[in-house]
């Protein structure tokens, strides 16, 4: 199968300037928007949609701000929110993926974090993708965590926005948790894990209000060794959007040939790929 691979360099309207990675089958099925998980560039996802698009799905890898092409890093003088990522950057790579691509069925998904704000950004925009694909996600509230672990979440959340406003930064990569990242960012990802309600700061859209109208059909994955998304995590999520029709899987060693945890799925992404595709044929029949 003839597969296009492009770098299309997009900027939105707030200045940011990144590469929108793209893998384009001569006639794709569908078109898919993929979000990644917090500090990881786009590139990591590479694997994943050479799967996809070799079984018919066009892909469309976000680059976060902070990774990867993102002209931005954050700083005491560069910061920025969940609202930057949900009204500009996924907002204007929307916009390409629609000009790249006429697939008749369109994808909105992501993984961990970005699964997270696909739905959110559905909910904003509930005509814009007819499906939703959630992997190795949920609700960051702390009570969705098996004990003992969750215990210590709420420190966490104390703790990371606090230590970002400190230093101007969250610098994860030091400290073993995500990149380095926006103090607004983690602020907001914070506020959510201790109340379990979705918002951002500076936006006047209500986001639980959104996700509640979500009517896509989604398809959520879970891994069985994931202690960084447990099925009730992903419940929490999935119960915030009652209109929409969902399906999940639980994915453990064998059926991924690799450990079922957070990432490495990533390296060997054919079951999920092959999972998930498979409702898209399926619905071609």
């Amino acid at each position: 199968m003839s597969i296009q691979e492009l770098d299309i360099p997009l900027s939105t309207d707030d200045g940011h300037r990144y590469n929108l990675t793209a893998r384009i089958p001569a006639h794709p099925q569908a078109s898919l928007l993929w979000l990644p998980a917090l500090g990881v560039a786009a590139r990591h996802y590479l694997p994943f949609a050479d799967a996809l698009a070799a079984k018919g799905v066009a892909v469309f890898l976000q680059e976060m701000r902070g990774n990867g092409s993102s002209d931005l890093r954050p700083s005491r003088q560069v910061d920025w929110g969940y609202r930057h990522i949900l009204t500009q950057d996924i907002a204007r790579s929307h916009a390409a993926t629609t000009e790249y691509c006429g697939a008749r069925q369109r994808i909105i998904g992501g993984h961990s974090i970005g699964a997270q704000f696909a739905a959110c950004y559905l909910g904003l925009n509930p005509d814009a993708f007819e499906r939703l694909w959630l992997v190795a996600s949920g609700s960051p509230y702390w009570r969705n965590f098996p004990a003992p672990k969750r215990y210590a979440f709420p420190f966490a959340y104390q703790f990371v926005p606090w230590i970002a406003d400190r230093r101007g930064v969250f610098h994860g990569r030091r400290l073993g948790f995500a990149g380095d990242e926006a103090r607004s960012l983690m602020r907001d990802w914070a506020s959510i894990g201790l109340s379990n309600r979705y918002a951002a700061a500076g936006m006047q859209a209500d986001l639980e209000a959104a996700l509640s109208a979500v009517p896509a059909r989604t398809q959520a994955v879970l891994f069985k060794d994931d202690w960084l998304a447990p099925r009730r995590s992903m419940l929490a999520l999935l119960e915030k959007m009652p209109n929409a029709a969902t399906t999940l899987s639980v994915l453990d060693r064998a059926a991924l040939g690799a450990r079922a945890d957070h990432f490495a799925w990533m390296k060997q992404p054919q079951a999920v790929a092959s999972l998930l595709s498979g409702s898209v044929a399926s619905s071609e029949a």
